[in-house]
């Protein structure tokens, strides 16, 4: 779906390999991430659609918000994509991940919900759908009571 130039041509900033953010990052365009962020990354102009490239390499630890992800490294916190996410073989995420069309990769693993965001009438993204709340595991339990 993407393919090396088209992630080329849209990206207009970098976190280098070896380079660690401490503070949200804001960005428009595109960016990608090659080093450590740990702060939210949300694109501040999802309108006209922002891309987000999370590198083999690169990790985020806090809220992600673009209009198109693309993850081969790790993320530890909720992800939104407005567009799409694409999670290559190698992503890692411990988060909510709220998408209104994914495409994920044999090998890429998800720790938490995955939430479809659905398309109004018009045809535009919809708000985001909350996620359901969270069930805790009854294991050796019946209605409360260990087994």
């Amino acid at each position: 779906m993407f393919g090396k130039k088209a992630i080329a041509q849209e990206i207009g900033s970098l976190i280098g390999a070896g380079t660690t953010v401490i503070g949200d990052v804001n960005f428009t365009g595109g960016l990608r991430v090659d080093g450590v962020v740990r702060g939210a990354v949300r694109c501040t102009d999802t309108e006209r659609g922002g891309m987000l490239v999370v590198s083999e390499h690169g990790s985020i630890e806090g809220e992600v918000r673009a209009s198109h992800i693309v993850v081969s490294g790790k993320i530890q916190g909720p992800v939104h994509a407005a567009v799409l996410i694409e999670l290559q073989p190698k992503a890692r995420v411990q988060g909510d991940v709220q998408y209104h069309a994914l495409e994920m990769h044999h090998g890429a693993i998800v720790e938490g919900l995955m939430v479809h965001i659905p398309s109004d009438a018009r045809g535009a993204a919809a708000k985001p759908v909350p996620a359901p709340p969270r069930v805790e595991p009854t294991a050796g339990k019946i209605a409360g009571r260990p087994v």
